[in-house]
């Protein structure tokens, strides 16, 4: 089992602190929830964690390697709202392009994805493109995964298989998921954090969403 801890974040924008010195950690065998209201700075950790955004602190380590400074690390892929598939390619090239041996034959041949094998990624739906954007994480090598708004868009049928596949690979990798369908979110999670005001804080039930003012 591996663990990524982040400690200490924190971060400021023109003058407001949006982290305050958060503290999270996720194993390999475990799926996180982080919820939180628009705004509260769900998508600023996870850049932060990733490396893509710089933090005015940020302590992360992973087992027992320390990285410093705001760096991308291969061992995390990161699910950001925007696409990053190259849209003039087909969806077979862009799988065989991300994946290889047994995990890119593994996609090839899901019901989901063999009917769209040789579109382009361009053509496709916003929620056909969000599926193969977050399987290609699923089936990476990378040994942490963070998802934002991995449902955004999503068929029934897709948000199905997505949520099936996320239980069976979260065996082979810490998963951190954040998605405004918090249900979703909460029945695929091990253990739920709320951002609100800066800070992070665990949550045991609804109730504790509710005292936090996220659910009414």
């Amino acid at each position: 089992m591996s663990k990524l801890q982040l400690d200490s974040v924190q971060k400021t924008y023109d003058g407001q602190k949006i982290l305050n010195d958060v503290y999270l950690h996720c194993s390999t065998g475990e799926v996180v929830g982080l919820l939180g209201r628009n705004g509260s700075g769900k998508s600023t950790l996870l850049k932060i964690i990733f490396g893509s955004l710089t933090a005015n602190s940020r302590f992360l380590r992973i087992d027992e390697k320390v990285y410093t400074g705001s760096k991308t690390i291969r061992d995390i892929k990161y699910l950001p709202q925007d696409s990053f598939l190259i849209k003039s390619i087909s969806v077979k090239s862009t799988i065989k392009l991300f994946l290889s041996g047994e995990y890119s034959r593994i996609v090839l041949e899901l019901p989901i994805v063999k009917p769209l094998l040789r579109e382009r990624v361009g053509h496709l739906s916003f929620g056909q493109r969000r599926t193969l954007e977050v399987l290609l994480l699923l089936f990476s090598e990378s040994r942490f995964l963070l998802l934002d708004e991995p449902f955004n868009g999503l068929s029934p049928t897709s948000r199905e298989v997505i949520s099936k596949l996320i239980q069976e690979r979260k065996e082979h990798k810490g998963i951190i998921i954040t998605d405004h369908d918090y249900r979703n979110v909460i029945s695929l999670s091990d253990r739920i954090m709320l951002m609100a005001n800066g800070n992070l804080r665990k949550i045991d039930d609804l109730d504790g969403l509710i005292s936090y003012g996220y659910l009414t």
